[in-house]
């Protein structure tokens, strides 16, 4: 597997629950690389390109809501396997399904306030940091410890 990067976004209510430092540290403690951060209260235009794929869903309006109405946390994580390795770091969408230890079966209340997002696939990361983030905005680093040396 090759070094990827994934797009995850903490959720207005895992903002507003004071969850954010909890789910940092479950990415970090896993060892993948923080290479963008930002607090935002998305547009509804950002909202609806995000969620597109459910234009025409029933719940789309829904989730537009709901991902407006307060602020969010948007980052990008860079690892090896980081999109698989979220996807179950994160667990199932219906926090009832999710296992525990994962961050929606131990935080989640319901499947319309999941407390995050990750991408699902390479495609999809790549369109939503793209979306979300400029190309300055992603930083490119070492961590320390990868380069430090015994001599």
């Amino acid at each position: 597997m090759s070094e990827e990067r994934t797009f995850v976004a903490i959720k207005p209510d895992g903002v507003q629950r004071g969850l954010i430092g909890e789910i940092l540290g479950r990415f970090e403690t896993k060892g993948f690389k923080l290479v963008a951060l930002k607090q935002l209260i998305p547009s509804r235009d950002l909202a609806e390109k995000h969620y597109g794929v459910h234009r025409e869903r029933p719940f789309f309006k829904g989730l537009v809501d709901f991902i407006t109405s307060g602020p969010v946390v948007a980052m990008v994580w860079e690892g090896e396997g980081v999109i698989a390795s979220a996807r179950k770091l994160i667990g199932a969408t219906k926090p009832l399904e999710s296992e525990p230890g994962t961050i929606r079966g131990d935080l989640a209340v319901n499947i319309g306030r999941n407390v995050i997002h990750g991408s699902d696939g390479p495609d999809t990361a790549q369109f939503e940091i793209d979306l979300w983030f400029e190309s300055s905005e992603l930083n490119d680093w070492v961590p320390a410890d990868q380069i430090w040396r015994i001599e």
